[in-house]
């Protein structure tokens, strides 16, 4: 390939998210870092994932699990060094493993030499950096994040004796990005990271970074000005590198984060996540297919990010107050289940732990447009743990065997970061890499299958889908089409066998080979294409030409 040409890599990847203080611990003080990731790169690779997503790893007080940044050119020395991570990009690309991290842009850190520095009012060469006011009434518009916590976005430092604006916790004072010292301070901690090997960011809390009077400060012509300008020194210096865009955005805002292909390669589907388990919970197609017919088309080179569940509460913000309303009702029936307008539960517990419910999200996440994003430990099936606070209850150690602390860490129990899951169902002795390893029915093993069977076939990465008129509302059935191959993929949302007519026609006289096994079901016709399905079950395959008969 042409030095400067980009692959496109992240059009087919597969995304496996990090929690590095909580996936293996290599000194034994308790909390996870990055020569213990390095050491489990092996699994990764065989588990079939093409990407790692690490979360925040710079220097931080911790108060919000490291998206409180108080040194951008750091890696936090509780899980590591620059050098560490540099030896871990090394290791991972020599397994063709991608590397991105988070970048958080929109804040930093109260105890950032920065602000620290700019708290002395407005003789600091910082003060700049950060946005003040005399009141509390600038941007009333603004919407506060995080209700449950914070009253207002705006907090008093008693040293400038002015209000700083945050959007997230006081202990987070938000960037002043009209400061165009701002803008290139950012930039320059992106160059650092990506001579250091780094494949990309996903870069947290885009909507954000400018204000203006009469507005929400959301989704601003400004803040899509500087993405034009992260996208342009990728594309100038580092252009196999990706950017990709948390931005928690109903349909319409969220499309122009793509820009014309200027802005973000990526960006997080965020509208279809908790539709994908409503149609479930629903028996009914109607919440997938209808916002995916929503979402207009992304340009050429971008890609969605999809996923069920990651590392913040399963968030309710992109559907309707009475979706909100059932979706809390139906996966949420305790309140220490519930955070902000979202919902603090992996993936497992969410579906009762229910392995062919499980399967079935997967399996739907799978076929649908994007790149598969996949969340530590849901690849076994991990529970949570409802009693730790905040987030805490999705972001317990790693469950890799039934030895010690689960695998995780040889340090004191009483040391580690967060505690290991004892719950009567996930328990670690229970739940683990190792036996599921060994148990080639388990759900890893099943999971690992599905990788690489649609890593296998481009047209699940980069083809075209098309929502097939079935006459059951309990099934979901769609093609994808990519260059001649045509796949076939058939789910029952429905907790009961349903039969259903697919109508067909216009793949009259190819045959649909099971892509799992091969197995060879009728020749399509012109009539209604008769199949039932079992419980929670999903058929998937590829369409082809019928064999020629033995006399040919």
């Amino acid at each position: 390939m042409p030095i400067g040409t980009p692959s496109n890599w992240h059009l087919d990847a597969i995304f496996y998210q990090v929690y590095v203080r909580g996936f293996q611990d290599s000194d034994n003080d308790g909390i996870g870092d990055l020569n213990g990731l390095i050491s489990r790169l092996d699994y990764l690779q065989q588990l079939g994932v093409t990407c790692l997503w690490l979360m925040p790893i710079l220097e931080s007080p911790l108060r919000d699990d490291g998206y409180d940044v108080s040194n951008f050119l750091a890696i936090d020395p509780t899980i590591g060094s620059v050098a560490d991570f540099e030896r871990l990009t090394k290791a991972a690309h020599a397994r063709k493993l991608k590397v991105i991290t988070d970048l958080v842009v929109s804040h930093t850190s109260a105890e950032h030499a920065w602000f620290q520095d700019a708290k002395r009012g407005p003789e600091s060469a910082y003060y700049s950096y950060y946005v003040w006011s005399n009141d509390d009434k600038k941007y009333a518009d603004a919407r506060i994040i995080f209700n449950d916590v914070e009253d207002s976005n705006w907090a008093w430092c008693s040293s400038a004796k002015q209000f700083y604006w945050h959007r997230f916790f006081a202990h987070q004072p938000d960037l002043n990005y009209a400061t165009s010292e701002v803008q290139e301070a950012m930039l320059a901690n992106m160059r650092f990271w990506l001579e250091r090997g780094i494949d990309g960011f996903r870069v947290d809390a885009v909507p954000y970074l400018f204000e203006r009077e009469g507005t929400t400060c959301e989704n601003l012509p400004e803040t899509h000005a500087f993405c034009k300008r992260m996208r342009q020194l990728i594309n100038d210096h580092y252009p196999d590198c990706i950017l990709l865009a948390e931005a928690n955005q109903w349909p319409e805002e969220l499309i122009e984060y793509f820009g014309r292909g200027d802005e973000f390669h990526m960006a997080f589907n965020f509208p279809l996540m908790p539709r994908i388990y409503m149609s479930v919970k629903q028996e009914d197609r109607g919440p997938i297919v209808d916002i995916l017919e929503r979402l207009p088309a992304v340009p050429a080179g971008c890609q969605w990010a999809t996923f069920l569940r990651n590392h913040d509460e399963l968030t309710l913000e992109m559907v309707s107050d009475p979706e909100r309303d059932y979706m809390v009702e139906s996966f949420a029936n305790e309140p220490r289940m519930r955070l902000n307008r979202g919902i603090r539960r992996r993936l497992a517990p969410l579906m009762d732990n229910d392995r062919r419910q499980i399967e079935l999200l997967y399996s739907i996440l799978l076929s649908l447009p994007g790149s598969p994003v996949i969340y530590y430990g849901d690849e076994i099936g991990m529970g949570d743990n409802i009693y730790l606070g905040d987030r805490d209850g999705v972001r317990t150690p790693m469950q890799w065997s039934s030895d010690r602390n689960a695998g995780f860490s040889q340090a004191d129990r009483s040391r580690l970061y967060q505690p290991i899951n004892i719950d009567a169902i996930y328990h670690y002795q229970a739940i683990n890499v190792d036996s599921q390893l060994h148990a080639p029915a388990s759900l890893l093993n099943w999971l690992k299958m599905m990788l690489h069977a649609r890593v296998s076939h481009r047209a699940f990465s980069r083809g075209d889908i098309t929502f097939l008129d079935a006459s059951n509302r309990c099934i979901l059935a769609l093609t994808r089409e990519w260059c001649g191959e045509i796949a076939l993929v058939i789910h029952n949302l429905s907790k009961l066998p349903q039969p259903t007519h697919l109508d067909l026609s216009r793949y009259q006289s190819l045959v649909p080979h099971q892509l799992l096994g091969m197995h060879r079901f009728p020749a399509i016709t012109r009539d209604p294409y008769f199949i039932i399905l079992s419980p929670y079950a999903s058929l998937w395959f590829l369409l082809q030409q019928p064999s020629p008969s033995p006399e040919a």
